[in-house]
């Protein structure tokens, strides 16, 4: 079975004034649909990098990304655009959602960008998954009368909502208690087993380390 993620001999260089930052170092690693995968480290450590390289936030100095089938290195802009709307849901340790807009909005909002569904269909869609996520009374609710918790709900479902191939979660468990944090993985751990969601998430902590089915390590920019 061909890998859902895969990056091959990746290498990625920051310029830093005259000087030249070497973030990743010949990673290869490969990810296979419905994985549940941490990858684990220190701060600094390379993990976010390679979340940015298999979300298409970035492209690699050298080797290959590739995502669901496509070589991300030489696409432009609107292909990797396309891709990560299509393809990818993101999840933020700061949530990201948009203030303005209520709970139903904001889980809607990726599918108005899309714009290939109906009034009728966008709304079963996202009642759905806001029903999935717990946070159906909250629907009407803006961001700021959540507690994090419910913020973190609120974004996994507009990760979801697209029906993404790969969703990536950047330290999604960092801005919350311990106990909200494992009802947030615990979450996270039934859609994927439930709905065959691949999830691939950074984390530094122990326990959510110890969540994953797989635990890929990273240190100084090097898969260990």
């Amino acid at each position: 079975m061909s890998a859902i993620v895969e990056l091959t001999h990746v290498v990625k260089d920051y310029p830093l004034g005259k000087l030249t930052v070497r973030a990743l170092h010949d990673v290869s690693i490969a990810i296979h649909a419905g994985e549940f995968t941490a990858i684990a480290g220190p701060s600094g450590s390379g993990k976010t990098t390679i979340l940015n390289m298999i979300g298409c936030m970035d492209v690699p100095s050298e080797g290959t990304v590739r995502i669901d089938g496509t070589v991300t290195n030489t696409l432009g802009d609107a292909a990797l655009t396309d891709l990560r709307l299509n393809r990818i849901g993101f999840i933020f340790q700061t949530f990201n959602l948009i203030n303005v807009l209520d709970v139903y909005q904001n889980v809607e909002f990726p599918l108005l960008l899309q714009g290939t569904l109906s009034a009728s269909d966008r709304k079963k869609r996202v009642e759905e998954m806001v029903e999935k996520v717990g946070i159906t009374k909250q629907m009407r609710q803006r961001p700021n009368e959540l507690s994090g918790g419910q913020r973190q709900r609120v974004a996994i479902a507009r990760a979801l909502v697209t029906n993404p191939a790969i969703v990536l979660a950047d330290e999604p468990t960092a801005n919350l208690d311990s106990a909200t944090g494992n009802a947030i993985i615990e979450l996270m751990r039934e859609l994927n087993a439930r709905d065959h969601v691949t999830f691939i998430f950074s984390t530094h902590d122990p326990k959510v380390m110890s969540c994953a089915t797989r635990l890929i390590k990273v240190a100084d920019g090097k898969v260990q």
